[in-house]
């Protein structure tokens, strides 16, 4: 009696045990995950600043502003680049009040507007953010390198988070004693953090002849990650 009763309590862990099978515990399969990266040179530069005028009405501001466009895409113009190819991104108008005024007295308004530059060829850089820092009411001015044609460099990551998770696979079919098969499921995920760097600003806005800060650097490299989780069947 004990005995039968022992046989079915076996029975009924073996059966919750099939029951409580994930998607990648497959009978007769391995379960691996692994990451790869790939990095490459960026094929873009761009650069953020912000366009901002503050005058006693709206309309002065407004027109203040206006100017000041003029004359980013004269600096721009000079420098080779195509106005029509720079984006804006914001665009604000908005009263500055004073709050230490117990009346909250309203002393100004304040234009603001988000300008990128996005540039394939890397040595327009120091012109373009030369001619930015000659302008004054250009604001918050920063770079950064992008890779815009990114799925090349996320199909060699994929490729060698692939080639790692076989070869994981592949160790742990020998160690039990079985041969790897064919890949039975995979997933992928990837991801491509971007390197900030910050704009400063050149000595020639103090009337010194200096180079702009980012000429004769190399841009910084795109680092692509990918993780891979495979099933393979093992015979």
């Amino acid at each position: 009696m004990k005995f039968a009763i022992a046989v079915l309590v076996l029975a009924s862990v073996a059966a919750m045990a099939q029951e409580n099978r994930g998607p990648n515990s497959l009978p007769n399969s391995i379960a691996v995950g692994a990451d790869g990266e790939f990095e490459s040179a960026p094929d873009t530069a761009v650069i953020t600043c912000s366009i901002t005028a503050q005058e006693n009405t709206s309309q002065a501001a407004f027109e203040s502003a206006s100017r000041l466009a003029e004359q980013l895409r004269n600096a721009l113009r000079k420098a080779d680049i195509d106005p029509k190819t720079v984006e804006l991104s914001r665009y604000s108008l908005y009263p500055v009040i004073d709050y230490k005024n117990p009346k909250q007295k309203v002393v100004g308004y304040r234009v603001g507007t988000s300008v990128t530059i996005k540039l394939k060829d890397f040595a327009k850089i120091a012109p373009v953010t030369e001619a930015l820092s000659a302008l004054n009411g250009i604001t918050g001015q920063t770079m950064s390198y992008d890779l815009e044609d990114v799925d090349a460099a996320k199909q060699k990551a994929i490729d060698k988070a692939y080639e790692r998770a076989r070869g994981y696979a592949e160790t742990l079919a020998k160690a039990s004693g079985k041969q790897l098969g064919a890949l039975v499921s995979a997933s992928v995920d990837t991801q491509q953090p971007i390197p900030v760097m910050p704009y400063a600003r050149t000595m020639a806005m103090e009337g010194a002849v200096a180079k702009a800060p980012t000429e004769d650097f190399a841009a910084s490299k795109v680092k692509v990650t990918a993780h891979v989780n495979a099933v393979f069947g093992v015979q």
